[in-house]
């Protein structure tokens, strides 16, 4: 069976304010205290009626302000056939009061109104009929009982409409305010992780895969080779990790300004890579056919194209067969910067070291922040299938609005 309806329970306020009128008008009523003498023989006792109406219209008057307002007019209309009472009318205006503050925004702004026009009918009508000047005290009285509660509840609804848009303003603020931070703590981890694994990945790997060669091999002269690299490579990394730990404990501005890695380095990061290489006979080549006097470069495009060199070369260590590995710059007039690295793809011998993809990750991260393009994966070259990294790096501000980034399948 469906639920019967109920009215919600009326607020303590309401409670109140109907009982206190209840209790002052039937004081009133029983002390013959009336406004007015009664109208067409009106019995007193409907005043009482009427008075207990209104009074029961005020537990309603913030759950059902509308149907307490009409209510509340009937039942002032025989109040004033009967004589009236100043507690019935104190409390329609409170109804009227509360029809604007709890109704919805149409009829919160239609009440008023409606006030306004019933004061100017009551102040014109009875003007014109008798031609006295008295009967404006007429609409006096209306608009007084009326239109000043009205336009109390009208300037405190809009008051209090301000400040609940103030203070979702201020939470929807706070949210930006914290989704910016957390963005920016995201970009500050993506930013370090990237750092650390192009500064340390590269030795860490050229450790893995001489260890592996010291291991399996038994000749003293190339395990004491293998082992001079090892050092090597453990004393840079471990430098690199204590210089990225002293930035992130003092970044102030007393600490001494860290080296930016630059392609004029390159020439030293390629000797570098080429003694990590022997063990897996790759053999790398550099082809700079960047112009002569060219201006230089903006700081975060040679970052970039350093980075990507530095973690294409590791790869190529990892999982590259032997054979001739090229690294390629190119920079024409008016054009991005391009690095290319090729290097031989397909099964080898001899040690490895495992990779987990975030290179490439870092890869792409660096390129779409400078809103170039980046390829890829492996593709057929004049001797077979080659791995090839290949990225257009912008040197101007306005190529770094848009984003793109690519992989060959």
């Amino acid at each position: 069976m469906p639920s019967r309806p109920h009215l919600p329970r009326p607020h303590q306020h309401d409670v109140v304010i109907g009982l206190g009128g209840l209790l002052g008008g039937a004081l009133m009523w029983a002390l013959g205290l009336h406004n007015n003498p009664s109208y067409y023989g009106t019995p007193r006792w409907l005043g009482l009626i009427a008075l207990l109406v209104i009074s029961a219209a005020e537990l309603v008057r913030r759950s059902r302000p509308l149907i307490a307002l009409g209510v509340g007019t009937a039942a002032l209309a025989v109040d004033a056939l009967s004589g009236g009472l100043a507690a019935t009318m104190l409390m329609y205006t409170d109804l009227v009061y509360a029809a604007v503050m709890y109704s919805g925004a149409t009829a919160a702004q239609r009440i008023p109104r409606i006030c306004w026009l019933v004061t100017g009918l009551v102040t014109v009508v009875p003007l014109a009929v008798y031609n006295d000047p008295l009967a404006l005290l007429a609409g006096a009285f209306v608009g007084l009982l009326v239109v000043t509660p009205a336009w109390t509840g009208t300037v405190i609804r809009n008051h209090r409409e301000e400040a609940q848009a103030a203070r979702l303003e201020a939470e929807r603020v706070a949210l930006l305010a914290e989704l910016d931070r957390r963005e920016a703590v995201a970009s500050e981890r993506s930013r370090m992780a990237r750092e650390l694994h192009d500064m340390v990945a590269n030795h860490l790997s050229a450790i893995a895969i001489h260890s592996s060669a010291a291991l399996s091999l038994k000749d003293p002269a190339a395990t004491d080779e293998a082992l001079g690299v090892i050092r090597e490579n453990s004393v840079r990394g471990l430098a690199e990790m204590r210089r990225l730990i002293g930035l992130l404990r003092d970044p102030g501005e007393t600490s001494e300004p860290a080296a930016t890695s630059t392609l004029d380095a390159l020439d030293t990061l390629l000797e570098q890579a080429r003694t990590n290489a022997r063990p897996g006979g790759q053999d790398i080549v550099l082809c700079d056919e960047r112009p002569d006097g060219t201006a230089p470069l903006p700081a975060p495009v040679e970052l970039a194209a350093y980075r990507i060199v530095q973690e294409s070369l590791t790869n190529a260590l990892k999982h590259a067969a032997p054979g001739r590995v090229d690294v390629t710059l190119a920079h024409r007039a008016d054009g991005p910067l391009e690095v290319s690295v090729i290097s031989p793809y397909g099964d080898r011998e001899g040690p490895r070291a495992p990779g987990s993809g975030t290179g490439l990750i870092g890869m792409r991260e660096r390129v779409s922040l400078l809103g170039g393009t980046l390829d890829a994966g492996p593709v057929a070259g004049p001797e077979g299938m080659v791995w090839r990294v290949r990225a257009a790096l912008p040197l101007d501000d306005e190529s770094a609005q848009s984003t793109s980034v690519q992989s060959v399948p």
